[in-house]
C-alpha cells in the first residue's frame, strides 16, 4: 500500500497521477465535514482531549481504510468521531478542510454535517454547529471559498429523531441552508422521511438527499417524487433505468457523483468501471466531488486527476464538469456568475 492524499491508502494497482498546479475553479457539493478528518488530526485531537484510541499508531489506523462496503466504512467513520469533543475541535477540522479545498480549486463548498451522530455521543448541538459555522462565517475572506452548511440526517435512524433535531436547529436559528440524507442506504428508502422534508421545505431550506449509491434507482425516484429534492447525491444507479435517465436529463437534475468514493466502497469495482463517462454521454448533469476525502483516497483535484488519467478526459469535459458543479450549487445567482466568469477566464487562457 502507498500513502495517498494526506494519509489514506490506495491499492497498489493504482498509481497517483500528477495533480494540476492550477486546478479549475469548482463548487464542491457533496462533502461530509466529518469525512475530512485526516489520521494525523484524529491523533492530535485524541491527545488534546485525553482519548485513548484503539490504534497503536497512524499505520494501524490507515490499514483499516480498506472497506468492503458502505457499512464497513461507516463503522470506522463513526468510531473516529469520538475525538470531536469541543467547539474548537469542530473548528479545527473545518479549517483543515478549507485549506486543502482551496488548493484543490474549490471556490464554493456545500458542507454536510451529521448532528445526530454527535448528539448520540453526548456532544451538545451548539458545539458541533457553532464550531463548524464559526469557520464557515469567514471562509470567503480567508480561503476564497463561499460556503453553505447542510444538516444531514441519518437514514438508519427513525424519522422522529430527525424531526426533533431539525426542530432544535430551527429553534436555535442555526446557520444551515439545506438538509440532506445520508448513512446506510439499503433498507432505508427516502420514503421514510417525507415529514422531515416537508418541514424543511416549509422552513425555506434547500433539499438534497443521497440516493442510488448502493440503493436502487427506485430510491432516486422516491427522493424526487416523495421528498421533492432539488439535487441527488451520488445517483449512479440511475443508469439502471433508461426512463429515469431521460427524466433526469430533461429536468437537468444535478447528480453529485463521487468517483473515488464509489471505488473505495465497492459500488464499482475499479475506476475504469465507473459510469461517469456514460453519464456525461447521456447528457446527465453530473459534477465531481470528494464525499469523505480522508477515507477515500483524495480531494476534488485528486478525483479529477484520476478521472483524467483513466478516461483521458478532455479540457472540454473537465470544464463541463466544473460548470455543472457551479450551476448545480445552492449559491446565489450573483456568486454563480462570479464563479462562471472565473471558469470562463481560465478556459480562455488555457
Amino acid at each position: 500500500m502507498e500513502t495517498y492524499a494526506g494519509g489514506s491508502t490506495m491499492p497498489e494497482s493504482e498509481t497517483e497521477p500528477a495533480v494540476p498546479a492550477n486546478p479549475l475553479p469548482v463548487a464542491e457539493l457533496h462533502l461530509h465535514i466529518e469525512g475530512t478528518l485526516q489520521p494525523e488530526l484524529i491523533f492530535a485531537l485524541a491527545e488534546r482531549n485525553g482519548i485513548a484510541l484503539p490504534y497503536s499508531g497512524l499505520e494501524e489506523l490507515r490499514e483499516k481504510y480498506e472497506f468492503t462496503d458502505l457499512q464497513s466504512f461507516l463503522d470506522l467513520y463513526y468510531a473516529n468521531m469520538a475525538v470531536l469533543q469541543t467547539e474548537q475541535d469542530f473548528a479545527d477540522m473545518t479549517r483543515a478542510y478549507l485549506e486543502r479545498a482551496a488548493a484543490a480549486g474549490v471556490r464554493h463548498a456545500e458542507i454536510m454535517m451529521d448532528p445526530q451522530a454527535h448528539l448520540s455521543r453526548g456532544i451538545p448541538l451548539e458545539a458541533c454547529v457553532n464550531g463548524v459555522a464559526s469557520v464557515l462565517a469567514t471562509s470567503r475572506e480567508e480561503y476564497g471559498i463561499s460556503t453553505i452548511l447542510i444538516a444531514a440526517f441519518l437514514r438508519d435512524l427513525p424519522e422522529d429523531s430527525a424531526l426533533e433535531v431539525l426542530d432544535r436547529l430551527l429553534a436555535m436559528d442555526a446557520p444551515i441552508g439545506a438538509i440532506g440524507l445520508d448513512s446506510a442506504e439499503v433498507g432505508n428508502p427516502p420514503s421514510k422521511f417525507e415529514r422531515l422534508y416537508a418541514k424543511a421545505r416549509e422552513a425555506g431550506l434547500r433539499l438534497t438527499a443521497h440516493a442510488g449509491e448502493e440503493g436502487p434507482a427506485s430510491y432516486i425516484l422516491e427522493a424526487l417524487d416523495l421528498l421533492g429534492v432539488e439535487r441527488i447525491d451520488h445517483g449512479i444507479r440511475c443508469m439502471d433505468d433508461p426512463d429515469l435517465v431521460e427524466r433526469l436529463v430533461d429536468a437537468r437534475v444535478p447528480l453529485t457523483v463521487c468517483p473515488l468514493s464509489n471505488v473505495r466502497l465497492r459500488a464499482v469495482d475499479t475506476l475504469a468501471d465507473h459510469p461517469l463517462p456514460a453519464m456525461l454521454a447521456a447528457g446527465l448533469n453530473v459534477s465531481v466531488n470528494s464525499d469523505d476525502p480522508a477515507y477515500f483516497g483524495g480531494y476534488v483535484d485528486d478525483n479529477f486527476a484520476q478521472l483524467t488519467a483513466v478516461f483521458e478526459l478532455s479540457d472540454f469535459d473537465r470544464a463541463r464538469l466544473a460548470a455543472n458543479s457551479i450551476h448545480s450549487s445552492f449559491a446565489s445567482e450573483e456568486r454563480k456568475a462570479e464563479l462562471l466568469e472565473e471558469l470562463n477566464g481560465r478556459e480562455a487562457t488555457a
